[in-house]
Formats: structure tokens, C-alpha cells, sequence
């Protein structure tokens, strides 16, 4: 197989040869069709996270290990079913085109056998402690793990394996909330646009948006969003309330670095929650008195569950979910495809396409 590889952090793209993965037990193997390129996917490039005052963490201490094929976001053909595969297959059969779920757990622990694979304490993840959609094959660990798109555009369908289901899963941390109570997403990237997404499909109707690019904010608005709010500068939370008419009940965070992190917390009035879902970076000091007082809660979302993929590929193949804008880039170009988000350079989701897909 072939891929398109961190083989030093901070260095560009390498393409590589690797041994094609021959599946066993209940493994599948899929040769990779489409592949979303990921914010995330800076950080492990990068090699680390930044947990502010000076502080990073190292993926290598975390067990990222070099090289790698990143890619989370996948869709692909499944070609091979290991021995054991057939009989928890599902129906899944070579052939067939499906979403890979890739938060990979253990497949042992109690998170694991409750689809809550997420949760697990020894992740395999696909993309980053093994390989991913950054390379031509993938193997997922069991036919659970495989989601079928239907008539969804694959390009589209790729994007739910991590964008999606991660603003689902936020999202519903928040809810239920009335249709008319304001919800804020900080980000208009593809996150904040996939947010917009479920949200429209779930029926909501005050969807406030902050970004710091015009462009976005803009882009924000053509998906859904009733109003956008500047980033930049001072007194972003004071915009924010003006927008919603007052302190609010939810935000989400999809930057989550400390600058957006301030402004989300003082934007909340009694009994509001902000979920920080983004890995940008930093740190949030929190007055306590307040958080008891006003009965606040600061809740972190990691991605979502093989169940919560499930159900919003349902919602999308029920017309509930408006795609987001997509640009198509030959899976050769992944490095500048890499660059491109690295430079803020994107206006929804840019996908990794397959010669031959």
C-alpha cells in the first residue's frame, strides 16, 4: 500500500511504500476511497498539544508513533474480511462501499461493548496510533466499525466520522433546549459548519456563530446560522450577549483555545453549560465561587460513539442533514491539502479523493 506519511513531526509529507494489512479475526480491510483532512491532523503533524503556561503534551510520549499515514475521516471499499469477520459481518461484504468509524478502542472493555468506543482508556484510533485515510487501506477492527452511506455523497459521508459526530455529540450535551433559546458555536470552520448542520436538522432555530474571519462568518450564514458574531479583539462576550439578547444557556466551543475560552464562560448566564470540543490550545482559569453560585457546568467532548454515527447517518439519508461545502483534492496533494488548513487557507472541509475512487 501506499502513503502519504509523517515521517518527521513539523516536516512535510513523505510518500512511502508500507505492506498492505492482511486482515485477521473480525478485521476488514477497505482500501480508502475518500478521506477528510483534519484540524487534528495539525497537531499530530505538529507531534504535540498545547496545554498553555509553556506547557505541551508529545503524541510520541502518548504512544503516536512515526511513520503515519494520518486520516480520520474515511470512507472506503471493503476488500478483504478476516476469518472471523463473516459471522459479525452484518451483511458487510466485498464490495461494499461504507464510512469507517475510526475511534477504535481496546474492543474488550466496558466502553467498548457498550458502542462507546470513544471512552475507552487504550486507544487505536485510525489516523493516529495506527494507520489511516492518509494512506491507500485502512483496517477496521470489526464490521461494527463500518457504517453504510447509502446515496450519501461519499465525499460528504467521510466528513461524519469525525466532524460530524463530533458537533453531534457536543451538541447533545446541551440538549434539549427550547428551538428559539440561542445556542453559540465558536468556529465557522468545518466544525462550526457540520454544527450548523445538525442543528437545522434537529429544528433549531437561533444559531448564533462567532469567528474571527470574514469569510467564514459569511459561509456561516449561507449554512443556516441566524447571526454571526466577530472574534476579534476585546469584549467578544459582550457581542455575543447583544446578538442573543442577553447572557446564554450553550456554547460550544469548537476552537477551544484561551482566548475563546474566556469569552465563552462570560457569555453564559445562571445554569449555562459550554462544552470546549476544539484542541486549539491553552488555558481557562475559572472564578469557583461562580461556577457553584450560577450553577455552571464546563463539559469537554471527545469526538462521538459508533452509535452517534450511526444516527446522524441516518438523519443525513433522512434529507434532514444539509451538506456542507466540500473541496475535492487527489490524495497524491495530501501535504498541501495539510498546508492549506494550516494556513486557514478553507472554507468548509477539504477531502482526500482516490486516483481510482
Amino acid at each position: 500500500m501506499r502513503a502519504w506519511a509523517v515521517v518527521e513531526n513539523g516536516q512535510p509529507l513523505r510518500e512511502i511504500e508500507l505492506p498492505t494489512p492482511e486482515p485477521k479475526g473480525t478485521e476488514v480491510l477497505v482500501e480508502v476511497t475518500h478521506c477528510g483532512v483534519c484540524h487534528s491532523d495539525l497537531h499530530i503533524w505538529e507531534g504535540y498539544y498545547d496545554l498553555g503556561g509553556g506547557q505541551k503534551m508529545s503524541l510520541k510520549d502518548r504512544g503516536v508513533k512515526l511513520p503515519l499515514a494520518m486520516g480520520h475521516e474515511i470512507v472506503g471499499r471493503v476488500v478483504k474480511l478476516g476469518p472471523d469477520a463473516p459471522a459479525a459481518a452484518h451483511g458487510v461484504k466485498v464490495g461494499d462501499l461504507r464510512i469507517v468509524y475510526p475511534w477504535v478502542g481496546c474492543g474488550k472493555c466496558e466502553a467498548c461493548l457498550s458502542d462507546e468506543d470513544n471512552m475507552c482508556l487504550n486507544q487505536v484510533s485510525l489516523g493516529v496510533y495506527q494507520n489511516g485515510g492518509y494512506g491507500t487501506h485502512v483496517v477496521a477492527p470489526h464490521p461494527r466499525h463500518l457504517v453504510d452511506p447509502g446515496s450519501l455523497d461519499p465525499a460528504i459521508a467521510a466528513t461524519y466520522a469525525c466532524s460530524g459526530i463530533t458537533v453531534y455529540s457536543a451538541i447533545r450535551k446541551v440538549m434539549p433546549l427550547p428551538p428559539d433559546e440561542a445556542i453559540v458555536l465558536v468556529g465557522a470552520g468545518g466544525l462550526g459548519l457540520n454544527a450548523i448542520a445538525v442543528l437545522r436538522a434537529m429544528n433549531h432555530r437561533n444559531i448564533i456563530v462567532v469567528d474571527i474571519s470574514e469569510e467564514k462568518r459569511k459561509a456561516a450564514l449561507a449554512e443556516g446560522a441566524t447571526q454571526v458574531v466577530d472574534g476579534n479583539g476585546a469584549d467578544v462576550a459582550k457581542r455575543i450577549m447583544a446578538a442573543a439578547g442577553g447572557p446564554v444557556l450553550a456554547v460550544v466551543d469548537l476552537v477551544n483555545g484561551t482566548a475563546t475560552a474566556r469569552f465563552a464562560f462570560g457569555a453564559l448566564r445562571k445554569g449555562g453549560r459550554l462544552v470546549q470540543v476544539g484542541l486549539f490550545g491553552g488555558e481557562l482559569m475559572l472564578p469557583l465561587p461562580l461556577m457553584a453560585i450560577r450553577a455552571l457546568t464546563v463539559r469537554g467532548s471527545y469526538v462521538g460513539s459508533p452509535k452517534e454515527l450511526r444516527e446522524l447517518v441516518k438523519l443525513a439519508q433522512d434529507g434532514k442533514l444539509p451538506a456542507i461545502p466540500v473541496t475535492m483534492v487527489p490524495q497524491r496533494e495530501a501535504d498541501a491539502a495539510l498546508m492549506r488548513l494550516r494556513a486557514g487557507q478553507v472554507t468548509g472541509r477539504l477531502v482526500l479523493r482516490a486516483d481510482a475512487a
